[in-house]
């Protein structure tokens, strides 16, 4: 199944996607005399774990056969985790772009943050600050937790996964290497666009087996694959959750390949009005313009 969050007067709804048509599941629930509170966001849906994901399922299925649903290309989508409680990223977790960085293959996953304000959804746009023109973008396969979990172990580690989608872990690349760390450089406004919607674990068979592909302005910069991850899903869960208390609607984001502009020769950065696209197999595209940096 593949949930989305579109947006209706300026609120987000929660969706099922199904042949490029969104069931708005809140009303085709109460349609059918079976309201639902899990049903009213992201957040409860995520929290209620299997059981509404089973129940979205025989929503769309019962409800497949009536005008219950609207084309995906008449709405506008948010972020299919619009709110998450943590967002924790893996740096330098493909060969070649630990390389092309010059630094060493890592013995132990490189963890690091982005809050939740650095969230947007698919389409909406990548402020670029001011003070730091130089921003690049990183496509990057995201894992979204639907369980509780501390310690866990890695042969049940994506028994806690809720689903996947794609996430560009945009970065401020002045302010990163001169913070000699990193969470400011990737935690701006904006700067982690996620989507287009999460699709659950059930549907994709390998996670470790699909195409991960970064663009700016139609040019492909990165083309790799999440077999070559060095620390696969498993046991980022594992290692995470030995420090910290995992929670439905966390978000992991495992890492990005070669290819980065700051890496070029010339190095490449984004200027408003460039495209960036994230494009994972099976999981769907982003496609987020930038724009000069957005203020209160």
């Amino acid at each position: 199944m593949r949930i989305v969050n579109f947006r209706r007067e300026r609120a987000l709804r929660l969706g099922a996607l199904q042949e490029e048509r969104v069931f708005d599941l809140q009303e085709l629930s109460a349609a059918r005399g079976k309201p639902a509170p899990f049903l009213s966001s992201a957040e409860d849906f995520l929290n209620a774990g299997s059981e509404a994901v089973d129940f979205a399922r025989k929503l769309v299925v019962e409800g497949a056969t009536g005008d219950a649903s609207v084309p995906l290309k008449s709405l506008e989508l948010g972020p299919p985790v619009p709110k998450p409680g943590k967002i924790i990223a893996v740096g330098l977790n493909y060969r070649d772009h630990a390389g092309e960085a010059n630094f060493k293959v890592p013995e132990y996953p490189i963890l690091f943050a982005k809050f939740p304000n650095s969230i947007v959804g698919p389409h909406d746009p990548i402020g670029i600050p001011s003070e730091d023109m130089q921003v690049d973008n990183e496509a990057e396969l995201a894992v979204v937790l639907g369980r509780r979990g501390k310690a866990i172990r890695q042969d049940a580690a994506l028994d806690y996964v809720a689903g996947y989608m794609a996430l560009n872990d945009v970065s401020a690349r002045r302010w990163q290497f001169a913070d000699k760390q990193w969470t400011r450089g990737k935690s701006c406004d904006t700067f982690c666009p996620t989507g287009p919607w999460l699709t659950t674990r059930d549907e994709i068979a390998d996670p470790h087996n699909l195409r991960v592909i970064g663009r700016l302005n139609g040019e492909v910069f990165q083309d790799s694959n999440t077999s070559k991850l060095i620390f696969q899903l498993p046991e980022l869960i594992s290692f995470i959750s030995e420090a910290i208390t995992l929670e439905p609607g966390d978000i992991i984001a495992t890492g990005t390949p070669s290819g980065v502009g700051v890496f070029r020769n010339p190095p490449i950065f984004m200027k408003p009005g460039d495209v960036a696209e994230v494009e994972i197999e099976k999981l769907g595209l982003l496609r987020n313009v930038a724009t000069t940096g957005l203020r209160s």
